[in-house]
C-alpha cells in the first residue's frame, strides 16, 4: 500500500501565503504523477495543479501565477506554494499520487491524502 501524509494547511489572511506538503511512503516502485485538488463547501472537488514525472505542470486557471507545484523525487514529496491567497481559495486540499507499487507483481496505484484545511479570511 501507499500512504500519503499532508501538512501545511491553516488560516491565513487574504494576500498571504501557505505551503502544503505531501509525502508518499510505502512499497512505491515509481511515481508517474502528483497533484493537488481542493473542495470548497457545497462544491465538487476540483483540480488545482499537477506535475508529472518529467516535470511538466498543469494549473487551474484560477491559480495560475499565484500557486506553484513542485516535487522532490528523492523524498517522494510534492509541494504546493500558494501566494496571494484569496478567500475563494478556501477549502480542503487533497494530495493525489499515482504510479506503480510493488506487490506480488508491480501494479498501479492511485492514492489520496486525508485532506488539509486551508482557510483564507478577507
Amino acid at each position: 500500500q501507499v500512504q500519503l501524509v499532508e501538512s501545511g494547511g491553516g488560516l491565513v489572511q487574504a494576500g498571504g501565503s501557505l505551503r502544503l506538503s505531501c509525502a508518499a511512503s510505502g512499497s512505491i516502485f515509481s511515481i508517474n504523477g502528483m497533484g493537488w485538488y481542493r473542495q470548497a463547501p457545497g462544491k465538487q472537488r476540483e483540480l488545482v495543479a499537477t506535475i508529472i514525472s518529467g516535470g511538466s505542470t498543469n494549473y487551474a486557471d484560477s491559480v495560475k501565477g499565484r500557486f506553484t507545484i513542485s516535487r522532490d523525487n528523492a523524498k517522494n514529496t510534492v509541494y504546493l506554494q500558494m501566494n496571494s491567497l484569496k478567500p475563494e481559495d478556501t477549502g480542503v486540499y487533497y494530495c493525489n499520487v499515482h504510479g506503480t507499487r510493488i506487490g506480488v507483481l508491480v501494479i498501479p496505484f492511485n492514492s489520496w491524502g486525508q485532506g488539509t484545511q486551508v482557510t483564507v479570511s478577507s
